[in-house]
């Protein structure tokens, strides 16, 4: 281990002297209150250190210890439902020693080592393993079956393997390797600026269904795919990524507070546990890990926050499992590039974030993806990354946006005039776009419907009509349209209002199935197709605008999943009836 001494403190960067013995990215111990800091350049024997801690009363003089590790997590049994910092700190259990105050150089493990976890052995003593190999399970929660893996560089046969109740640091098994003797413990760690290997990476073909209509239908994301929610200020991004982490279907739901305000993260503690998984029937928190990095807490943390988070999402994917990773908010993230950027003193790029943003941007963003798994059986895991960014003022020309939009595949641009409509989701259908759209087109004709596909593009183009139609209307009037264009019009209000439109507080139109969101659509376009006839045959426009179906339309979206055949075929059976009445009306 490298000691030296403090020379200079500037916010959370340290210099530090005499560190010749010291390697990029150590960890450190800074000054006798044994703050935790990471190396991040090296000139000579002079270390510049990132604190993650409060540096207030620092001073030079004061020791420097170097770990000789880099910045690592614990990974093993424990991390399901437990709310870390932004460097795996538990704050459950710190606040069991501090109180309420976040205490400087607090040192508590990241996993419980007094708890007993009851571990099955999957291998038998003389089975020869290679690294990524399941040797037994862990049923961590009711729903999450936690795979215990030989760690990824060891290769030899099992000499002893053991059935019972073990802490994450006591060995379950010994594995006989080249270099001797192995002990395994139901713990592993892993450096969290190092990509875990896999074995292939693959296409993502499959979608992550979310229950929201705007994204499954019009905009949707690939298991393993990346996305980013721009928007301004109370455009809904938070709320939209709650949604995404309460009922997208994954596994397991890793969520990153990264600079969010304090009470966004109070939110998810006080809702997730008290919300029912559809798919599961349990609790969400029992699928689900919180890394706490809020707006109060150390500005250095936030960036360790987003590789913590990524690297436990990592972890969780090798066994096999699909895992959502929600990141909120990357901007948050950037600003601590920024600010650590400009204490060293580099060359600024755009708007004075370092030049190497977009790169840092990519390399965090590229560790999503489908993949098979390193191990001797054939294991599919994918981990799907969806970050919000938090443009100043919602210019998405600024450079943090500009960065992340040249690397996600899905962009779900919020809409501040559409929130303060109080449509939300606010995602805007004219500047969004999905491609994997076209990838995800014969999963959805499939396994929802033979003509999805078609639907959703007539929907994009009704909407897309109305876009050019409603510059009209609003140069000469509504009056100034034929009645066709006006009967459009009416379809895009409805598709809008009626479908687009999500309670995410209602306890039906919260989620909604796929093969709910197929049986709207068809309504809605049943509604324009039977008033487009009826329109050739001399119906007034104004009496079929002023159905009384048409609320029936708009309520569908509170109809019960197992009520949604019947209710559709009335539905269409009362339209009929209705826009027939016109005609007959009209020839009266």
């Amino acid at each position: 281990m490298s000691s030296g001494t403090i020379v200079k403190v500037s916010g959370p960067l340290v210099i530090a002297k005499d560190m010749r013995d010291a390697n990029m990215f150590d960890v450190v111990r800074v000054s006798k209150r044994r703050l935790i800091g990471e190396i991040i350049e090296m000139h000579g024997d002079r270390a510049s250190i990132q604190v993650y801690e409060e540096t207030s009363g620092l001073g030079p003089g004061e020791p420097v210890e170097s770990t000789g590790v880099p910045m690592s997590v614990e990974l093993g049994p424990g991390l399901i439902g437990s709310i870390f910092d932004g460097i795996q700190r538990p704050l459950t259990e710190i606040m069991k020693i501090s109180g309420n105050n976040l205490t400087r150089g607090v040192e508590v493990p990241s996993l419980n080592r007094e708890k007993k976890w009851m571990f099955k052995p999957s291998v038998e003593v003389g089975t020869e393993v290679i690294g990524g190999d399941i040797i037994g399970t862990v049923l961590e929660t009711d729903i999450v079956l936690h795979k215990i893996m030989v760690p990824i560089s060891v290769k030899g046969k099992v000499v002893s393997i053991h059935q019972g109740e073990f802490s994450v640091t006591e060995t379950v098994a010994v594995i006989h390797t080249e270099s001797g003797d192995l002990p395994l413990t139901l713990m592993q760690k892993w450096p969290v600026r190092k990509g875990r290997p896999f074995e292939q990476k693959l296409t993502p073909e499959k979608p992550l269904i979310t229950g929201q209509r705007v994204i499954d239908c019009l905009f949707p994301i690939a298991k393993g795919g990346v996305a980013a929610i721009p928007g301004p200020f109370g455009s809904g991004k938070t709320v939209t990524q709650h949604q995404l982490a309460k009922w997208a279907e994954a596994d397991i739901i890793v969520y990153i507070g990264c600079g969010e305000r304090g009470n966004e993260m109070t939110d998810v503690l006080l809702e997730f546990p008290e919300l029912i998984d559809p798919n599961t029937g349990k609790s969400l928190m029992e699928r689900t890990i919180l890394i706490a990095n809020t707006s109060d807490m150390p500005v250095a943390a936030r960036e360790a926050s987003i590789y913590t988070g990524i690297t436990i999402a990592e972890y969780f994917r090798d066994m096999g499992y699909s895992v959502a990773l929600m990141a909120d908010s990357t901007s948050r993230w950037a600003e601590a590039l920024r600010e650590m950027s400009g204490r060293l003193e580099e060359m600024p790029g755009e708007e004075g974030y370092p030049a190497y943003l977009g790169s840092r941007l990519a390399q965090f963003y590229e560790r999503a993806g489908r993949v098979i798994s390193l191990g001797s059986d054939r294991r599919e895991g994918t981990l799907s990354v969806i970050g919000a960014v938090s443009p100043p003022g919602g210019d998405i020309s600024e450079p943090v946006s500009q960065a992340t939009l040249r690397i996600v595949k899905v962009f779900w641009g919020l809409d501040a005039g559409l929130a303060y409509k109080r449509h939300f989701p606010a995602i805007n259908w004219l500047t969004s776009y999905s491609l994997y759209s076209d990838t995800l087109g014969d999963w959805f004709k499939q396994n929802v419907s033979d003509d999805w596909m078609d639907l959703r593009d007539r929907f994009m183009s009704l909407l897309q009509d109305e876009s050019e139609l409603d510059e009209i209307v609003k140069l000469v009037g509504m009056d100034s349209l034929s009645s066709k264009d006006r009967l459009k019009m009416e379809t895009a209000r409805s598709i809008r209002e009626d479908f687009l439109h999500q309670l995410a507080f209602h306890e039906i139109d919260t989620h909604t199935s796929l093969s709910k969101q197929a049986h709207m659509m068809r309504l809605i376009l049943a509604y324009y197709d039977t008033a487009l006839e009826t329109l050739d045959n001399g119906a007034d426009i104004e009496d079929i605008s002023k159905l009384a179906v048409r609320e029936k339309i708009g309520r569908f979206k509170y109809i019960e999943e197992d009520k949604v055949v019947e209710e559709y075929q009335h539905v269409i059976d009362e339209m009929m009836v209705e826009i027939h009445a016109c005609v007959v009306k009209e020839e009266f």
